[in-house]
């Protein structure tokens, strides 16, 4: 009798499938996305001039990174601005995206259209197209200026008015975003078992109930995948101030690829703290582990 290898188990043979689906992508991140990552990293310690023999590069240690925290007055400041944005923007497009999700969700003729008119905004806005947009003034409401809620928004104290004007101000632009957003909460509400409605049904649980108890429990991995695609989609943004920021000074001749890269990397790990506190306050979705 031929005795079968240890060494291929079914297990290990899932593991060598799922490396194989993924190896494409890991040729392109380190042919196409490591290299990039290490020289940004290489300039942000270092002086970077382009002459006419070509790229110089002079190592000065932190020095970037102390001219952007202690002399520059807009990075921190666009940087601050940013995050106290999103703190508003951010649950208006995961909130927004949910209620839209469990509406088309339900039982309607043309659920493939409703997710199509969603969804579009995603791939026809963006680059200059957005910004084109944002010029004509496309991103917000004519109501809020018509009835002077800017000038209400005034009265509130002073840390409120930024994030509240940002956020009216961008309204439209904001709901754009939802489009990935409800598709992946539509596929994490068609995973729901309907068995568990209808026992709750029958138990004399309202709707109300069963959302807070069943659907939001369900989508919990969803709404943290959500999280972190919709601040990074927030965070790299055509229009955000401080991607705008940090191409700028790329392209300056008294600032540099070495400032610029720094101002990435800054604005990176902020970015990294931002989904780690995702991560804590949203939590992963426990996994029952079954022994055999």
């Amino acid at each position: 009798m031929k005795h079968k290898s240890p060494y291929f188990t079914v297990t290990r043979k899932r593991n060598l499938k799922g490396l194989l689906f993924v190896l494409p992508w890991l040729v392109g991140f380190v042919c196409f996305f490591a290299y990039p990552l290490v020289q940004s990293l290489i300039y942000s310690f270092s002086n970077i001039t382009i002459t006419a023999m070509g790229r110089r590069m002079q190592y000065v240690g932190w020095e970037n990174y102390r001219d952007i925290v202690l002399r520059d007055i807009y990075f921190m400041e666009r940087v601050r601005s940013f995050f106290a944005n999103t703190v508003f923007a951010f649950p208006l497009i995961l909130v927004f995206s949910l209620v839209i999700a469990i509406l088309i969700n339900q039982r309607i003729r043309g659920k493939g259209l409703f997710r199509t008119l969603f969804f579009l905004p995603i791939i026809v806005v963006s680059g200059p197209v957005l910004s084109m947009l944002m010029s004509e003034g496309a991103s917000t409401v004519p109501l809020i200026e018509q009835y002077d809620l800017y000038a209400l928004l005034a009265t509130l104290p002073y840390f409120l008015i930024e994030p509240l004007t940002y956020l009216f101000g961008q309204l439209i632009m904001l709901l754009w975003y939802s489009g990935v957003p409800i598709l992946l909460f539509l596929a994490g509400l068609q995973k729901i078992d309907r068995v568990l409605y209808e026992a709750a049904l029958i138990d004399g649980a309202s709707a109300w109930v069963a959302f807070w108890k069943i659907t939001l429990p369900s989508l919990r991995g969803i709404v943290l995948i959500n999280a972190i695609y919709t601040l990074v989609f927030l965070a790299m943004s055509e229009v955000n101030e401080v991607i705008i920021l940090i191409r700028e000074n790329m392209m300056s001749p008294s600032r540099g690829y070495g400032i610029a890269a720094a101002m990435a990397w800054l604005y990176s790990l902020g970015i990294m703290l931002a989904i780690g506190l995702c991560v804590l306050v949203i939590g992963r979705e426990k996994r029952d582990k079954v022994k055999r």
